[in-house]
């Protein structure tokens, strides 16, 4: 195809001619992989502030992304930190499209900054609309959203010192929550990453302290819920469009992939921090075709989600079994990690990608030509600097 004959006027995308009009993109396409900025660093923030979410910046991460998009073909791709410099670089860059690797760089939901900062500016992205960001990584909205849909969820509730001493017994919110039961739970911050902070209380009378305690660390509300003592599982999923085998597929169905069992070692009752323990391939169990109705259980699960919340990005969500083996959604990562695979470390999200003849640049290729496919469809009207690129 040539310039010429893709310059109708009035243009119309044409899925079919997707590869066509990604050989144009190679050469001309601008593309910034942002990752967390660092509040320490100077001329980064006005005022440093607080992050009640475990910072990280990412920086590994999104440069393997950078060199996964060269490796597929972009000639155009720049990493570029998430602080307040980040509109000045992508106007001097010339960026046309945002990928977004950043879980924010300070104050409160700040996973949802740098979408709404885009969303101003009117730069594409790759990554969750600010909504949907605050939602996800709000474990109690996401619950609160999970109930409203009948999907399972492990009870919960909030708490904050704001609203006095916890006193479990004594309240009515708890009572209602509840009922009788005693314990065990599971208390942790309502916002983090990498399940850190997040504790195991075996009676009833531990709460308290520990609310306390993880509210010292992350000066934001904890969530409290019932502990469930069955396997823990997580599945991906991500949009329509997919990029395997050397061709693109556009699915009726969003992609859910990697079905895991999240392996516990004996002395776990909860899974460890991957910042203390690496997700090694031993960590997690693929899931094989000696389980396909718990394998699709989940990938209908997943799916589920994606379409209720109308989400236009990368998703992990994790899951637990009760005693009887029902499935109740724990939480959704809205920036599950991406690393690259090496030998015995991996990423949860990308430890089952054989299964689907995919590697780790043909997720990155799909995760891309998704969101270009989606802008293209619905908001065409909003991205004339890349239409003009393939007219």
């Amino acid at each position: 195809m040539t310039a010429t004959s893709i310059s109708m006027n009035p243009w119309h995308y044409d899925f079919n001619l997707l590869p066509e009009y990604l050989e144009i993109l190679f050469a001309k396409l601008r593309i910034a992989v942002v990752f967390g900025g660092d509040c320490d660093r100077a001329g980064s923030v006005i005022y440093k502030t607080h992050n009640p979410r475990s910072w990280k910046s990412y920086k590994i991460v999104a440069r393997e992304i950078s060199q996964a998009l060269v490796e597929i073909g972009f000639k155009h791709v720049f990493v570029i930190p998430d602080d307040m410099n980040l509109p000045e670089q992508l106007k001097q860059k010339n960026i046309h499209l945002v990928w977004l690797n950043t879980g924010g760089v300070q104050g409160y939901n700040p996973v949802c900054h740098t979408p709404a900062l885009l969303e101003m500016l009117g730069m594409p992205y790759i990554g969750h609309n600010p909504l949907n960001s605050s939602t996800l990584d709000n474990k109690h909205a996401f619950k609160r959203e999970l109930q409203s849909l009948g999907i399972q969820t492990a009870p919960f509730m909030t708490w904050h010192p704001s609203q006095g001493i916890l006193q479990p017994n004594l309240h009515d919110r708890f009572a209602l929550t509840f009922g009788e039961y005693q314990g065990p739970f599971v208390v942790k911050p309502v916002s983090g990453r990498a399940s850190l902070h997040v504790y195991f209380v075996d009676k009833i009378e531990g709460l308290s302290q520990t609310v306390s305690e993880v509210h010292r660390a992350t000066h934001n509300t904890a969530l409290i819920e019932k502990y469930l003592p069955g396997q823990e599982f997580c599945v991906a999923v991500c949009g329509y469009v997919t990029y395997a085998k050397g061709a693109f597929s556009k699915n009726t169905n969003p992609f859910a992939f990697s079905t895991i069992e999240r392996v516990l070692e004996s002395e776990e009752h909860i899974f460890t921090s991957m910042d203390k323990k690496a997700i090694t391939t031993d960590r997690g169990r693929l899931m094989g075709p000696e389980e396909p109705e718990l394998k699709q259980e989940l990938i209908e699960l997943a799916r589920k989600i994606y379409w209720e919340f109308s989400l236009n990005s990368l998703v992990r969500i994790d899951v637990r079994s009760d005693a009887d083996g029902s499935l109740f959604v724990l939480e959704a990562n809205p920036k599950p990690d991406l690393k690259h695979p090496e030998e015995n470390v991996t990423s949860l999200v990308a430890l089952g990608l054989a299964e689907y003849g995919m590697s780790y640049n043909d997720l990155i290729l799909s995760l891309l030509a998704d969101r270009l496919d989606y802008l293209l469809t619905q908001h065409i009207e909003i991205i004339p600097h890349i239409v003009n690129l393939l007219c």
